[in-house]
């Protein structure tokens, strides 16, 4: 069972394959299974919650005999060690973040009822090196590139620098490997992730344009989407790629937590609301038509209602229509717990509706203007009789599908489509409009 971001769903894959490696079979559902593997998350409150609230499902399967054993592995583990062991007697066996190998070999262990550890430390920071095999989880049409491991920024809210350590880039030539196995798999859409991605290569002495650049000319019908870009120290190489090359999407995941500059300093993120600002317009100004992705953080403490009225404006004011927002969760071992000025939850998810309204309103509007449009489409998966896909300006899980009736298709196609209509959810709704146009790059008025 997956829990969590792309990064952990990759660590995931990893986990199956050594699992597949050590001669296990894979079970297609739970109801199928001996035994249960809970890669965890650990990120904030919630996360935490529901990572818990699986793993005491599994174990009440456990008891009832409808399990042999369960594992625990990933994040939650990372972070808590030995004192979750303590908490959970029941469970067969906790793994820290490793590669994988070791955890695979005792579950192995565990199907043929033999002895084995109930604690597998990961015996210091994963190394960035290339993954191993990976038995891929996402639909046909994608796949994530992980690129870096870790992050070096001391955001007083996060707690990932302490469960995932320090930044490191994996090397060039290991990510091109990486890269060319993904497109000979088939996927079209290479998706890179990282707790910082615009950090790659500062280790190395290159920088991400190097790296997107190189993938992007690898031969194959691929394209590259890139997320998790931090906003300060902006590698600006990327604006003539994200403009120009045919393979790089016009697209960018680029959270900046809250504009308030008092908040950013307290949330220690460096820069202020006017360098956002800044950069945001120049990323506009230098790809024009380029989608913007964002999250935002509510409730931070000494969060004012001024502080929460600017940013829901500054969501108004730049049609950010494709952005996540949170409520801030005290994380243990992060700076933010000493800064007094707690904001009351109810008083929180005043705010975070807020944002989520002005958000609709712009997603509204921009999906509504796209009636009658030609717009290309990534199919990720049949749906009924039709399929479902997603537009250049849409990344997998957390932005917008476009609901094709009617079309059959395989994952992996591209289509061409007239925008008919718009679901209750914002989705597109179309029909086919003809066979891909290589030359072709979407309404010529681009997206925010």
């Amino acid at each position: 069972m997956h829990l969590g971001c792309a990064r952990n769903l990759i660590d995931s894959e990893g986990i199956l394959a050594r699992l597949a490696e050590e001669g296990c079979v894979i079970a297609g559902d739970l109801a199928q299974a001996d035994v249960a593997v809970l890669n965890t998350c650990s990120f904030i409150g919630p996360a935490r919650e529901e990572s818990e609230q699986s793993l005491q499902d599994l174990l009440a399967r456990k008891r009832r005999g409808e399990l042999a054993a369960v594992v625990v592995a990933g994040c939650l583990v990372q972070r808590y060690r030995n004192a979750l062991a303590a908490r959970f007697p029941e469970v067969d066996l906790f793994a820290e973040i490793s590669d994988y190998r070791e955890l695979a070999r005792a579950v192995a262990n565990l199907e043929r009822g033999a002895a084995g550890p109930r604690y597998l430390a990961a015996g210091g920071l994963r190394a960035p090196e290339r993954e191993g095999p990976r038995l891929l989880a996402t639909p046909a049409s994608y796949a994530y590139l992980r690129i870096s491991h870790g992050c070096d920024h001391t955001c007083s809210f996060c707690a990932i620098p302490a469960i995932r350590g320090p930044h490191r880039s994996k090397p060039l030539a290991a990510l091109r490997d990486e890269a060319r196995e993904l497109i000979d798999a088939g996927r079209k859409e290479l998706v890179l992730v990282a707790e910082d991605s615009t950090a790659w290569g500062l280790d190395l002495g290159l920088d991400l344009p190097r790296l997107v650049e190189e993938l992007a000319e690898l031969e194959g019908d691929h394209r590259l989407r890139i997320m998790y870009a931090y906003p300060n120290r902006f590698p600006w190489g990327l604006l003539p790629l994200l403009r120009e090359h045919p393979r790089v999407l016009p697209y960018l995941d680029i959270p900046v937590q809250h504009v308030s500059t008092r908040i950013l300093q307290a949330m220690r993120r460096g820069g202020t609301g006017a360098s956002v600002r800044r950069t945001l317009d120049r990323l506009r100004e230098g790809v024009p038509g380029i989608a913007l992705r964002t999250t935002l953080l509510v409730g931070f403490p000494g969060e004012t209602d001024e502080d929460a009225a600017a940013l829901a404006a500054f969501v108004s004011e730049y049609e950010l229509a494709r952005m996540g927002a949170f409520l801030y969760s005290p994380e243990e071992g992060t700076g933010a717990l000493a800064l007094g000025g707690e904001v009351p939850v109810a008083v929180a998810e005043e705010r975070l509706a807020a944002l989520f309204a002005a958000r609709d309103a712009a997603l509204a509007a921009a999906q509504s203007a796209l009636r009658g449009e030609e717009v290309e489409v990534l199919v990720d998966e049949r749906n009924g009789d039709g399929v479902r896909g997603r537009t250049p300006w849409d990344a997998p899980e957390v932005d917008l599908e476009v609901e094709l009736p009617g079309v059959a298709a395989a994952p992996g196609d591209r289509l061409r489509a007239i925008v008919t209509g718009v679901g209750p959810e914002f989705d597109l709704i179309g029909e086919l409009a003809g066979p891909p146009d290589p030359s072709w790059s979407g309404p010529s008025e681009g997206r925010r």
